[in-house]
C-alpha cells in the first residue's frame, strides 16, 4: 500500500534491535483516516473470503482491525493483555511474546466471542516473529473457529513471522512489507 509505506518513510524511525518506531501514526497517535484507508484495504483483499469475525491483539492492532471491521460490516473482538474484573472465567488464553516490549503476556478472549462456527481474519499492526499471531492461532484453535486469513499492516519479512502463517496454510496479505533497515533505513520489498 503506497500511502502507507510513504507514511512509514515519512514518520518511521528506526531503533536498534530492527524496531520500526511508527508511533506518529499507529502505534501511539492514530490517523484515523490513514487506518480507515488500511480497513478498505484489507476489506478489498479479503472480500471474498466468508469471514463473520475479525480478531486481533490488545492494543495497537484495534485501530485497523476496527475500521476493517467498519468496512466490511463485521464484529471485532480483541485478546486481552491484561487482566479484568470483568474477565476472569470462561476464556481461552494464549502465552505470547512480545518482541519489543521482551515480555511475556497471557492473552484472552471470552469464550462468548469466539465460537466453531467463527470464520475469523485476524489483523495486527505488525509481523515480526509471529509470537502475537501465533497466540491468536492458538485462541482460534482452542475455540475451533476458522482462520481466513491474516492482515498485516507492517510486516518484517526478514524475520520470522510469515513462516509461521504460511506454515499453516493461512493467507497472508500485509500492506506493507520491509526487507531491511540497512544502513537504519526502511526497506521495502521489491525496491530497487
Amino acid at each position: 500500500m503506497k500511502l502507507l509505506e510513504e507514511r512509514i518513510k515519512k514518520d518511521g524511525v528506526v531503533l536498534p534491535g530492527n524496531v520500526l518506531k511508527v508511533n506518529q501514526f499507529l502505534n501511539h497517535q492514530i490517523d484515523p483516516e490513514l487506518m480507515y484507508k488500511m480497513g478498505e484495504e484489507f476489506a478489498r483483499l479479503f472480500k471474498d473470503e466468508e469471514i463473520t469475525k475479525i480478531i486481533t491483539v490488545e492494543s495497537s492492532g484495534i485501530a485497523p482491525a476496527v475500521m476493517t471491521g467498519l468496512v466490511m460490516k463485521l464484529p471485532v473482538v480483541f485478546a486481552r493483555k491484561h487482566k479484568s474484573l470483568t474477565l476472569v472465567d470462561n476464556l481461552y488464553t494464549s502465552d505470547v511474546y512480545s518482541y519489543t516490549k521482551k515480555v511475556t503476556n497471557t492473552i484472552s478472549v471470552d469464550k462468548k466471542f469466539l465460537t466453531s462456527d467463527d470464520k475469523v481474519l485476524v489483523i495486527d499492526d505488525f509481523l515480526a516473529n509471529g509470537q502475537a499471531v501465533q497466540g491468536i492461532f492458538n485462541i482460534c484453535d482452542a475455540a475451533g473457529a476458522e482462520i481466513k486469513g491474516v492482515g498485516i499492516v507492517i510486516e518484517k519479512s526478514f524475520q520470522e513471522g510469515a513462516k509461521i502463517i504460511h506454515d499453516r496454510g493461512v493467507r497472508l496479505e500485509s500492506l506493507a512489507v520491509i526487507s531491511s533497515f540497512d544502513d537504519n533505513q526502511v526497506h521495502f520489498e521489491g525496491e530497487e
